[in-house]
């Protein structure tokens, strides 16, 4: 009985976490074609909401991102490719409207910038590694092990 009871409130919940989501793109805003309307789908799961920022337009409830996404419907209706889709959102909206950015050489640094600070700080690593283990196997002089003798005899 508690593991139907446990299943169900899963399913429960699931649901109730996409509802959001199946609900964000309205009857009225689809396409006829399915094969259109699952390219759309795709884009639209690619470009950010501007209002919402961690959302993409196609979870989105905010009217800006029906906006892009009626766009974007009538840019395929309109027989645009998939690239020209994006690049005209791009144009119009800047990378910022993208969620994965591309890679190119003006925002190189953005995507350099972790590897080369985990580059740094492993090097650091590794010289401080060095730097103590080179400390730690140096002997004792002659005069410093017959002082250490000393104190050890005293004791």
């Amino acid at each position: 009985m508690s593991a139907r009871f446990s299943l169900t409130s899963i399913v429960l919940l699931l649901a109730l976490l996409f509802a959001g989501t199946a609900m964000a793109v309205k009857p009225d805003e689809m396409l006829a074609d399915p094969a259109l309307e699952a390219r759309a789908r795709a884009l639209s799961e690619g470009l950010r909401c501007m209002v919402c920022q961690n959302q993409s337009i196609d979870e989105s409830d905010a009217d800006l991102a029906r906006d892009l996404r009626i766009l974007v419907r009538q840019r395929l209706v309109a027989g645009d490719t998939d690239q020209q889709v994006m690049d005209y959102v791009v144009s119009r909206y800047g990378e910022f409207v993208l969620l994965k950015p591309r890679f190119d050489l003006r925002n190189a640094l953005l995507w350099g910038t972790p590897v080369l600070l985990l580059l740094v700080g492993g090097g650091f690593i590794v010289l401080t590694a060095r730097s103590r283990r080179t400390l730690a196997t140096k002997s004792l002089s002659a005069d410093e092990q017959a002082a250490l003798d000393t104190i050890l005899d005293r004791d």
